[in-house]
């Protein structure tokens, strides 16, 4: 059990406010009084807060220098937000290999660019050096989820549940999980989602789409689009609410077509349109053959 008055408990508030996606708020967090000890993980926070929120450059250009690696590692994840892929990728493997792997901050952030390059071999292999993070469960729940290892996933979440069971960070990622097993799990998720959803301290963009994602998955389409409404509201142009607009339209028989140009020129490499992508392809692949068996 933490204690309630140590470091760690300093932190808790622009933490929640991270995990739950409210970037702006932990930006604007008030961090003058924190400890010499919690400066850099809170300036981190708001570094990572400000590269979400599309001002990747300028945090670029504040940390060009900058011998922590930390920061050295939160100019990679600035690299990979700005375009720069290749760079960053090779920064995080030069920390990785140096003891500055053994950071938690330098492998969260590593693991997140290494896991967003494609990389999700070295992702892993970084995040499972932690000491105890639940950041670094979390990713490494997301990692398992998108390899389609759920059975991995779960024993993530299981060993994780004697770090702080009643954790943001642990209720999101057992709320993941139970997205992907279904059944009595998808109320259990919706549940955490839409409290985080629809309490004002808490509500951001992303709990909102995540509380229309479980509301799709339990069959309420309706509730799904005013929970997608709302997000959309809070943020036009956020490419996941438009990919799940774009689910929705699909499941309700509606045409898709407005919410896939919406959705290309929110994001052109949004992850749903690269997979319809080579979804499509593999289809014409196999109708050619097809074809060509039945001309034959």
């Amino acid at each position: 059990m933490s204690d309630p008055f140590g470091a760690e408990a300093e932190l808790i508030n622009i933490e929640s406010h991270f995990y739950q996606g409210q970037y702006q708020e932990v930006v604007d967090f008030d961090t003058s009084s924190f400890s010499a000890e919690n400066s850099l993980p809170a300036r981190v926070l708001q570094l990572r807060a400000r590269i979400a929120l599309g001002q990747a450059e300028d945090v670029l250009s504040e940390v060009a220098g900058e011998k922590k690696p930390e920061l050295e590692a939160v100019g990679a994840l600035a690299q990979l937000s700005a375009g720069d892929a290749e760079s960053a990728v090779e920064t995080i493997e030069q920390l990785a290999a140096t003891d500055a792997g053994e950071i938690g901050i330098v492998q969260v952030v590593g693991g997140t660019v290494l896991a967003a390059a494609g990389k999700n071999d070295e992702a892993l292999a970084l995040l499972q050096r932690h000491q105890g993070s639940l950041e670094a469960v979390s990713l490494i729940v997301q990692i398992y989820l998108a390899q389609n290892r759920t059975d991995l996933a779960i024993k993530e979440v299981a060993s994780a549940r004697r770090l702080a069971q009643d954790s943001l960070l642990f209720n999101l990622a057992e709320s993941w999980v139970g997205l992907r097993l279904g059944g009595d799990k998808y109320q259990q998720a919706f549940y955490v989602f839409e409290e985080l959803a629809q309490a004002p301290a808490t509500s951001s963009v992303r709990s909102l789409v995540s509380q229309a994602v479980a509301e799709l998955h339990l069959g309420r389409t309706e509730e799904a689009q005013a929970a997608l409404d709302q997000a959309l509201k809070k943020e036009p142009g956020f490419a996941d609410a438009i990919a799940n607009q774009l689910v929705w339209s699909v499941i309700t028989g509606q045409d898709p077509a407005e919410y896939k140009t919406a959705l290309e020129q929110a994001d052109p490499n949004h992850p749903f349109l690269t997979d319809l992508a080579e979804k499509s392809d593999l289809f014409d692949k196999a109708a050619t053959k097809y074809k060509a068996k039945v001309t034959a």
